[in-house]
């Protein structure tokens, strides 16, 4: 399964700072009573609580995987959420299916129980064969992979257009989540997931729907995979479902053995909008737009296949520290310089407790870096300054997730200034700020995806860094990377060769100082 965090964007640059950050993505939703939140409460009623160790954490981000939708805004968006649990009422049930750009709609459910895979069978195939043979249809998702201002203002004009149009907008909105049936076959292999990992962060932007909490990617190869807005949830509540679906296939060997009988239901329903030659424009314009942007996105999804966690652990290395200075190191041969760093730290300890920033590029980083690529200096000393850089990395970890980070608050800072109009802090306009990572500008964006067998991936956040998300199995380590190709500075596939290498120097290292 693939997991990709990012959903297609015209503008990747400015949607990552909106989406990675999670106090960010509050700056832009909506606080008015007009913005429907679900009541508090119920989502623990049917699911256990993930654990870290032996702390719970908290589960309220996995009510907004269903029915949640970003609305955008001229200044701000707003983010609705219509999920319910049985005891908080009816909650919406309707299925959105995208393909060939047109988008059809049907209930997920038949006198209250959920569609049997013959029947959801029976209503995509209908949706695919309606599809087949025929022009595309009108494209109107394409807005949502648009600048933020430019939709906000194509989906006013849209409702201006025909009150109908504002039906079929909430319906989009409401429902469980997007199904996109997508005519590419991105053929991946066991070392190289490049393809799917491209086509599900680029592929064709009239079938998703960039603002929905949840995209389901169809290929007509027979495989799938996600992409979602990033400001209702973090990763890992889609890591966790991609988990389970695929557990679960992998459990029946992906074969029904129910009844292959099929009830009596409503065919899915065509959605068309009213529209007219500034909204034909508009859908135009986002198109080229958002050729334009992914064209020059460069991207590698490849497996490292020298050794994973098993061997990391046995020498006492904690797996994911292991990987983000083999990232830091890398970076710092091609460039001679270090790179401000961004890793999740997660706070789910907390009540509604999302994320922290984690810093990476510390001053025992850096002296490690140096000790590496100075061929004067000795094993013992490379080996002392490793374990030093690895000791502070950890301890930064395990600070960011007590909430003992400094991100999040300074940016709580940054926000009363700006919504009670006052002057915004020096701090925040210091060219070193932003050369440290901050307001978004981190040259390194890095995620540990997890340890199952669901990826991510994510664009830079500048123009000169890199997105760089990983996953770790007992036998391998999982890479997507990407840049930017107009860049000059930046590479994805030297990058990659850069950290395998890298690897393989802190392996020896470990294993000569018997750690």
């Amino acid at each position: 399964m693939q997991c990709v965090h990012l959903h297609p964007r015209q503008n990747f640059k400015r949607r990552w700072m909106l989406c990675r950050n999670s106090k960010r993505a509050l700056a832009k939703s909506c606080t008015t009573n007009s913005c429907r939140e679900p009541k508090p409460g119920g989502i623990g009623e049917s699911m256990a609580p993930q654990k870290a160790g032996k702390m719970a954490l908290d589960m309220d981000q996995f009510k907004m995987l269903f029915c949640t939708c970003k609305v955008p805004g001229v200044k701000k968006d707003c983010l609705y959420s219509y999920f319910k649990t049985e005891q908080e009422g009816n909650c919406p049930s309707q299925l959105v299916v995208m393909c060939r750009g047109r988008i059809f709609t049907f209930d997920a459910l038949c006198d209250g129980q959920i569609l049997t895979p013959p029947e959801l069978l029976r209503q995509l195939s209908y949706v695919k064969e309606r599809c087949q043979g025929r022009p595309d249809g009108q494209g109107v998702a394409a807005l949502t992979s648009d600048d933020r201002t430019r939709w906000a203002k194509a989906r006013e004009h849209l409702i201006s257009i025909d009150p109908h149009n504002e039906r079929i907008l909430e319906t989009i909105q409401s429902s469980l989540f997007i199904i996109s049936l997508d005519d590419s076959k991105p053929y991946s292999s066991a070392e190289n997931y490049t393809n799917i990992t491209l086509e599900a962060l680029t592929g064709d932007p009239t079938i998703r729907w960039g603002d929905k909490s949840y995209n389901s990617l169809a290929f007509a190869d027979g495989t799938f995979g996600s992409n979602c807005d990033h400001a209702p949830y973090d990763a890992m509540v889609l890591v966790s479902m991609c988990w389970y679906i695929d557990q679960q296939l992998k459990a029946t060997e992906g074969k029904w053995k129910g009844s292959d009988s099929v009830r009596p239901m409503h065919f899915p329903e065509e959605l068309l909008f009213t529209l007219d030659q500034k909204a034909l424009s508009d859908i135009s314009y986002a198109k080229c737009q958002y050729q334009e942007t992914t064209q020059d996105l460069q991207l590698v999804c490849y497996a490292f296949t020298g050794f994973g966690k098993s061997a990391i652990k046995k020498k006492n290395l904690h797996p994911d520290t292991f990987v983000q200075l083999a990232m830091q190191l890398s970076y710092y041969k091609m460039n001679k310089i270090p790179a401000s760093c961004y890793e999740t730290s997660m706070t789910r300890r907390f009540y509604h407790g999302r994320t922290e920033t984690m810093r990476p590029c510390t001053s025992e980083a850096l002296k490690w870096c140096k000790a590496m690529v100075d061929p004067a200096c000795s094993i013992q000393d490379k080996r002392k300054a490793m374990l030093q850089a690895v000791s502070k990395h950890n301890k930064l970890m395990a600070e960011g997730q007590e909430g003992k980070g400094f991100d999040r608050h300074l940016l709580g800072l940054y926000l009363i200034a700006k919504e009670e109009g006052r002057p915004t802090p020096a701090l925040f306009t210091d060219p070193l700020y932003e050369k440290s990572g901050g307001g978004g500008n981190f040259v390194l964006s890095s995620s540990l995806v997890g340890y199952t067998t669901v990826l991510g991936a994510v664009a830079p956040m500048v123009h000169h860094g890199y997105g760089f998300f990983y996953r770790i199995n007992n036998d391998r380590i999982v890479i997507s990377i990407t840049a930017w190709k107009s860049c000059r500075q930046t590479d994805a596939v030297a990058l990659f060769n850069n950290f395998s290498n890298s690897l393989h120097e802190m392996f020896h290292l470990a294993t000569t100082s018997q750690l």
